[in-house]
């Protein structure tokens, strides 16, 4: 069985940052999960790119996977850690499908999390904490995420939130939910 660690924030908070922290700690070969889709007339973006990939290590491996995140992560070798950034991008790669093929992905993911051999942290972006945005694709965003986030969540071993400049450790302060929604 995996070892699965979720950190957790808002935007900028640092949830990367910990989460490469946790990965340099484990004294194993990192594998870093890249989730982006390269968005070349996107300045911001690919800024944001750039400045996680000279955060990484060199002797990190990178693979990007913005939509076959499961058959990515099944080949994780057990001896290493499995670094993914981040799951809402990856989320927003699926935005346009509709709600039954995105559940079975999200099946798929999670049976297969469940499977893996290797320790995985995975990086995920809170929303859902301000206003109901008021368009339909950023609900569909806001409710996918936080129902994925929910559900992996459940099954990690370890959860932190990251915010005000602060790690907290969920798994110690808190009480885990029942797993239905």
């Amino acid at each position: 069985m995996s070892k699965v660690i979720l950190v957790t924030g808002p935007a900028r908070s640092g949830k990367s940052e910990w989460a490469e922290a946790l990965a340099n700690q484990s004294n194993k070969k990192v594998v870093y999960v890249a989730t982006a889709l390269l968005s070349p007339d996107d300045k911001q973006w690919q800024q944001r790119i750039i400045q996680h990939r000279n955060r990484r290590p060199q002797s990190w491996t990178t693979l990007e996977a913005p939509f076959d995140l499961s058959n990515t992560i099944s080949d994780a070798k057990p001896n290493t850690v499995m670094l993914v950034d981040s799951l809402g991008t990856w989320v927003a790669n699926y935005i346009d499908k509709e709600d039954g093929y995105w559940l079975d992905i999200v099946e798929e993911f999670l049976e297969t999390v469940e499977l893996v051999a290797a320790e995985i942290i995975f990086v995920a972006e809170e929303t859902g904490w301000g206003v109901v945005p008021a368009y339909p694709a950023g609900q569909t965003f806001r409710d996918r995420l936080g129902s994925l986030t929910r559900k992996l969540g459940i099954v990690s071993q370890t959860t932190y939130l990251v915010t005000g400049g602060h790690v907290l450790n969920l798994s110690v302060l808190g009480n885990r939910l029942p797993s239905s929604e």
